[in-house]
């Protein structure tokens, strides 16, 4: 069986004099720590689903991410806990004939079969599992009766999830902007449905390229989950670091540098673009003087692997 998460997670003041400076306050949403396995919003999403397949008595669940994927990772531990099988379809067909990686080897340990996939036949299915059934219809085929989730793991039932982040902030004003890393866009469209009045969410884009794309991921899933759309977010695109993946030196240096100040482990490709976003824009004045940042900590950083 799987561990339960400790939730609420910690909410962790953080002072710090370069927000200081400009008037703005930082604390942290330590989701991170709501499960060593299946961390931060990752339980949030895969929960209502998990309950949804047992609901239906499904017993294979397929997803769908890239080398590195948490949500892979954690769909593998999650299945295996609850007796299901999973599927993992991987992002690049030429990984099958490569080492695994930590983050692969982790998914298998765990139970998963892994699927590698040409570029381009992944992204057809990973961005129309969810809205198109002929697409839906042809999985279901091959590999035969599951539960198909999508992209990180992002569909109506993961937004509802992650409202949860919202509902645990329970002192939230006009002066409140909650913040979270972007990848397919269901964490954010949980935090901004389940802000009060006068509350923002603010996402920072972790892939280049995303503009336009995932507003509208965005608003389609606050349709589904919601029947409606909320006017109380926006999404950052100018903090990507390069791209999906990618951690530059700069960004090394940033995440390195608020490590030794805060004594918080950082991972990079998430969780450290979205506060040196939140410092560049606080520099910037793209905060007005008396703001509260809450930055979710959605993961945890990548372990550190011997020679």
């Amino acid at each position: 069986m799987l561990a339960p998460a400790q939730l609420p997670t910690p909410l962790v003041n953080c002072p710090d004099e370069a927000l200081a400076r400009v008037g703005v306050e930082l604390r942290l949403k330590r989701d991170d720590l709501a499960h060593p396995l299946v961390p931060g919003n990752k339980w949030r999403k895969l929960t209502p689903n998990l309950e949804a397949a047992a609901e239906r008595g499904e017993t294979r669940l397929l997803t769908f991410g890239g080398a590195y994927s948490t949500h892979l990772r954690a769909t593998a531990v999650a299945a295996g806990a609850l007796g299901l099988e999973s599927v993992g379809l991987v992002r690049g067909e030429e990984l099958a004939r490569a080492p695994r990686n930590w983050s692969l080897r982790a998914a298998e340990a765990a139970g998963m079969e892994l699927v590698f996939l040409p570029r381009a036949e992944y992204r057809e299915a990973a961005g129309r599992c969810g809205t198109d059934p002929v697409v839906a219809a042809g999985l279901q085929r091959r590999f035969g009766p599951c539960l198909v989730l999508p992209e990180g793991g992002s569909n109506a039932l993961a937004a509802r999830g992650a409202a949860a982040v919202a509902a645990e902030l329970t002192d939230l004003g006009e002066r409140d902007v909650v913040c979270c890393p972007v990848g397919t866009g269901g964490t954010l469209a949980g935090i901004a449905a389940g802000l009060p009045p006068g509350a923002r969410a603010l996402g920072v884009a972790v892939l280049r390229g995303g503009a336009g794309y995932l507003e509208d991921e965005v608003t389609r899933l606050h349709r589904e989950a919601y029947g409606r759309e909320f006017a109380d977010w926006r999404i950052d695109h100018d903090h990507h670091g390069g791209g999906y993946g990618r951690v530059p030196a700069a960004l090394e240096e940033f995440a390195a540098g608020f490590e030794r100040r805060h004594g918080v482990a950082l991972e990079r490709r998430y969780v450290a673009k979205l506060l040196s976003a939140l410092y560049g824009l606080a520099a910037a004045g793209a905060f007005p003087p008396g703001t509260r940042l809450t930055a979710v900590v959605t993961g945890l950083p990548d372990p550190v692997e011997g020679p």
